[in-house]
């Protein structure tokens, strides 16, 4: 049986604006994944007209306990 060879030919047309294209598109994707991730993109409370977005937590301390009384009794009579 015999085979048959084929050859493929591929003729290239085209300017190449689709290479350009991608290349301009994955430079931005970079930029915003830069000013995202460490420009404060990601933090909601960096420009919020100068106010201030943090809660305010008080923790009461207990009261200290009074000092126990003293070991040696001045009525013993040892």
């Amino acid at each position: 049986m015999a085979y048959e060879h084929d050859d493929v030919i591929v003729e290239r047309e085209g300017t190449g604006v689709g290479t350009i294209l991608g290349i301009i598109l994955a430079v931005i994707v970079v930029l915003a994944i830069v000013w995202f991730f460490f420009l404060g993109g990601s933090n909601p409370g960096t420009n919020n007209g100068g106010g201030t977005d943090q809660t305010n937590i008080t923790i009461d301390q207990p009261a200290p306990d009074q000092p126990a009384p003293p070991a040696n009794n001045n009525n013993n009579p040892y």
